[in-house]
């Protein structure tokens, strides 16, 4: 295409370095239309229109720049692209004087990738302000000569990208994707000052104090980034774009208008591309698939995000393992407490948020995460959600997040193992709470949700563990787990009940500091036929009463799933050779220790609770088992 005016000549700017000139060949990117309008004094500025007038973008020429000595890869060191700082030096140039990068894009994707960030940015210019907000800033791209696919395609980005870019010294500075600030030794207070966190900042959040703990500060910023991010997210999706390539690499926060980026939208893809050739319902649903995967992959960056501990690649691909496996997102504090609990860096904090709020954490988590795409939260309801709000802003949970919080507070108070008074009594009044609001109370949502591995965290009836007395041979209870594997017919459902208890035996005559000693399990294996039922409660009744703790008025009844149980085989083993004598001793001090209901399953005759991560079991005598699940 012929331009009018003169080609410009190279301009230098005065540098004690050498300076690099590129490529001097045109090429205009085959999807977009070119407009050419005269500028005075024969400069030519060259804009490329869609149909329809919806914003510019520039063209270029490598003699529009003054190329600087520095060089590097690209973001988050990508191979197939170079990243030149530059200032544009034509005086007749809009944006003359302005610090600019040059990425050069070599490989074909790379290119793919450039010409698509042109064409979104195309599609976004009707509020630049917002898309200039929330993704890396691209003037336009440097004109070649032909139009031949072995021809480079270089972007021009805006100042904010130079700080991602340009060295000083030979030190990176500026400001990092968001991988490289999690990786920094000292990343919470850098960040911090970069952000210049203030009153106004805290108050976009709903907080009113700076400052704190580092449990508080790292939680405020997380909600900062959060919120940030899920507003750029979500203005991608109401223009009628997905992301698809979120990721730590791809997130950057700039230092220049304190925003976090969500990289130039090189692999955006519209909702609606396909409109002409598929049904509206099908639209719908790819929209919905589209929106579902960003939010996915959202809830990677937060899980990295709070923590520390899954920026290890070897337990970042075991958490990915346990969701890809199809387990559920809502046992994930289940799955990861052994990591958390280990000696960290982070000093388990990101569990301690989590864990904060009755849990909100944990259950946005796996909101975010949901097996199901159509089950996963949308960036609006997520910027809803408690863990994101501070507490200035009043929220109004929803029914699930109620009982989330509740069953998260029950394992929480059953975790601290020493039991006074008061804490069972509270233990127990939560527990009937979970009760009352069961959402599963059918039957058919108990064969559903019942198959599978419980880890037995709490009884109502008994001290589960070690108390002050000394027994001797003196046995230390490791887990005790509940398990039911599905074997109905088309008559009635049936389904097979094991116990699995873990222990270790000591000899000492007293407790020793090193509890090492010999390891045994105990099996208990039972089948069980489930039926329709109900509990009936009743305040006067002294054995149910006492199982609560408290005079607390129950239900009038509740309905449940009957347990009618059969058989009972029960099995012992131990690492060594014990005397007969010695194993009755053994098994009559772990019995001791664990509920009854555990060794004589017929005991338990219903259960009043169920949902993907809790169980709740009753006995004959009214005592509640609290179970959460395990995917261990």
């Amino acid at each position: 295409m012929a331009l009018l005016g003169p080609i410009p000549s190279l301009r230098c700017l005065p540098s004690d370095g050498p300076r690099f000139r590129l490529f001097s060949r045109r090429s205009t990117p085959a999807s977009l239309g070119v407009r050419c309008t005269a500028a005075p004094h024969g400069k030519v500025v060259e804009e490329n229109k869609e149909e329809g007038g919806l914003g510019s973008v520039l063209k270029f020429s490598m003699a529009d720049f003054a190329v600087a000595n520095q060089v590097s890869v690209g973001l988050h060191g990508r191979t197939d692209e170079l990243m030149f700082e530059a200032t544009v030096c034509d005086p007749y140039h809009p944006l003359y004087n302005s610090r600019v990068v040059l990425r050069h894009l070599v490989s074909a994707q790379a290119k793919r990738r450039g010409r698509r960030a042109l064409e979104v940015l195309q599609k976004l210019a009707r509020r630049q302000l917002m898309y200039h907000s929330y993704a890396i800033q691209v003037h336009g791209y440097v004109t070649q000569t032909s139009n031949s696919e072995d021809d480079p395609f270089i972007l021009v980005h805006g100042q904010a990208v130079c700080c991602y870019a340009c060295f000083f010294h030979g030190q990176y500075h500026g400001s990092y994707s968001l991988r490289h600030w999690l990786q920094l030794s000292d990343w919470l207070p850098t960040l911090e000052a970069t952000l210049a966190l203030d009153e106004e900042w805290v108050r976009r959040i709903g907080d009113n104090t700076i400052g704190g703990p580092a449990v508080t500060r790292q939680l405020r910023l997380t909600r900062i980034l959060m919120r940030d991010l899920l507003i750029g997210v979500n203005y991608l999706h109401t223009h009628g774009l997905a992301h698809t390539e979120l990721r730590l690499e791809n997130v950057h926060i700039s230092p220049v208008d304190k925003h976090v980026k969500v990289g130039i939208l090189g692999n955006a893809v519209d909702f609606d591309e396909t409109k002409r050739k598929e049904s509206t319902t099908m639209n719908m649903e790819r929209r919905k698939g589209m929106i579902a995967f960003d939010m996915r992959c959202v809830g990677f960056i937060m899980a990295k995000l709070v923590l520390r501990e899954l920026m290890d690649p070897s337990s970042f691909s075991d958490f990915k393992s346990f969701l890809y496996k199809g387990n559920d997102p809502s046992c994930l504090r289940e799955f990861l407490l052994p990591v958390l609990c280990r000696k960290s860096p982070s000093g388990n904090i990101g569990l301690q948020m989590l864990d904060r709020n009755w849990g909100a954490g944990w259950n946005l988590l796996s909101l975010l995460l949901a097996t199901k795409p159509s089950e996963r939260i949308s960036c609006l309801n997520a910027l809803r959600h408690p863990f994101l709000c501070g507490p200035r802003w009043r929220v109004n949970p929803s029914m699930d997040l109620l009982r989330w919080g509740l069953g998260s507070t029950a394992v929480r108070m059953a975790e601290d193992y020493i039991y006074g008074h008061q804490q069972r009594r509270r233990i127990a009044h939560f527990i009937e709470l979970i009760e009352r609001l069961n959402p599963n109370s059918k039957l058919k949502n108990w064969i559903h949700l019942l198959p599978g591995r419980w880890r037995l965290l709490y009884s109502t009836g008994r001290h589960i563990g070690l108390t002050f007395r000394q027994p001797s041979p003196r046995v230390l209870i490791k887990d005790a787990y509940l398990s039911f594997s599905d074997m109905s017919n088309a008559n009635k459902p049936i389904l097979s009940m094991s116990v699995d208890i873990t222990f270790t035996s000591i000899s000492s005559a007293q407790w020793p500091h090193d509890k090492s000693g010999t390891s045994g399990s105990l099996h208990i294996a039972s089948n069980t036929n489930l039926s329709p039922g109900r509990f009936y409660g009743n305040s006067s009744n002294s054995s149910y009463g006492n199982s609560l703790g408290s005079n607390w008025e129950v239900p009038p009844s509740l309905p449940v799933a009957n347990l009618r149980v059969g058989e009972i085989d029960v099995s012992m083993t131990m690492e060594s050779n014990p005397s007969i004598d010695e194993a009755q001793r053994i098994l009559k001090e772990v019995r001791i220790q664990i509920p009854q209901e555990m060794f004589d399953l017929t005991r338990v005759i219903c259960g009043t609770y169920i949902d993907s991560r809790m169980l709740v079991l009753r006995g004959a005598n009214g005592s509640a088992l609290l179970f959460t699940r395990s995917c261990v």
